[in-house]
C-alpha cells in the first residue's frame, strides 16, 4: 500500500507527463508587476485579468511611483475588463502609495527577511491576502510556500488532499507536507492546469482525467460507471 507521500508524488508525476508548463511561468517580471498582476486576479478570469494587466501597462509604467501619482479614474478605465475594477484601482492606489512610504518603492525585503515575515508584511499592504502574499513569495522570492487559488482550493478536496471543510491556511499546510519544497512550484502550477482542464467546477471530466485513479473523487466515479 502505498504511502501518502508516494501517492501524493505519484500524482505529481502523472501531470508532469500530462502538461506542459506554461511559457508565462519563465517570463520575467519585477516584483511589483507580479504584485499588481495578482491584485488584478482576484475574482476575475484569467483571460480578463490578462487583458486588464495589458491596459494598464500600455497607460502607465507599472511602477509604484507612476501609479501613486495616477489619477484613479484612468486607473479604473484601464481595468474595466476585471471584475471589481474600482475596488482594484483603488487598492491599486493605496498599495503603490504604501509601498514607497513604508519600503522606499521596493519589496526587495521578501528576498532577505524570513518566509512568515515576509509574509506578515505582505499581508499588511492594502488589498493584500495570504494567497497575493504566498505568490509574490514564491513566484519572485522562491520561498518555499503554495499559493491556494479558486482551483487550487477544489482540486485539492475532490483529489482527498484535504476535507471538504478546510480553510487556506489547512490546505496549504497539507500540500507542504505532502511535497518536498522544490516541487512546490510545479505543484502550484499542475495543480491550476488540471482544475482548468478536467476538475472543472461545473462538469467535471473525471473519466478523462489522467489522475481519476489516484482521485477519491474520481475513483468512485470510475468505479460506478
Amino acid at each position: 500500500m502505498l504511502s501518502e507521500t508516494e501517492w501524493a508524488n505519484n500524482i505529481l508525476k502523472l501531470l508532469r507527463e500530462t502538461f506542459e508548463m506554461p511559457a508565462w511561468v519563465s517570463r520575467k517580471s519585477s516584483d511589483f508587476e507580479t504584485l499588481i498582476a495578482t491584485v488584478i486576479s482576484q475574482n476575475t478570469s484569467d483571460r480578463n485579468a490578462i487583458r486588464a494587466f495589458n491596459r494598464l501597462s500600455k497607460r502607465f509604467s507599472i511602477s509604484p511611483q507612476t501609479l501613486s501619482k495616477a489619477n484613479l479614474s484612468d486607473i479604473e478605465e484601464a481595468l474595466k475588463t476585471a471584475g471589481l475594477y474600482r475596488n482594484k484601482a483603488r487598492i491599486i492606489k493605496e498599495l503603490s502609495k504604501t509601498i514607497i512610504e513604508k519600503f522606499g518603492g521596493s519589496l526587495d525585503f521578501i528576498r532577505h527577511l524570513p518566509l512568515e515575515e515576509s509574509r506578515r508584511l505582505l499581508m499588511k499592504l492594502p488589498g493584500i491576502g495570504p494567497k497575493t502574499a504566498d505568490v509574490l513569495l514564491l513566484f519572485r522570492a522562491g520561498k518555499p510556500t503554495i499559493p491556494v487559488d479558486t482551483h487550487i482550493k477544489r482540486v485539492s478536496k475532490r483529489i482527498g488532499f484535504a476535507s471538504q471543510n478546510a480553510n487556506y491556511e489547512e490546505i496549504r499546510n497539507r500540500l507542504e507536507a505532502l511535497y518536498d519544497p522544490r516541487d512546490y512550484l510545479d505543484v502550484h502550477i499542475l495543480l491550476i492546469l488540471l482544475g482548468r482542464k478536467y476538475c472543472k467546477a461545473r462538469n467535471p471530466k473525471c473519466m478523462e482525467c489522467p489522475i481519476n485513479k489516484l482521485c477519491a473523487t474520481g475513483s468512485k466515479i470510475i468505479g460506478n460507471a
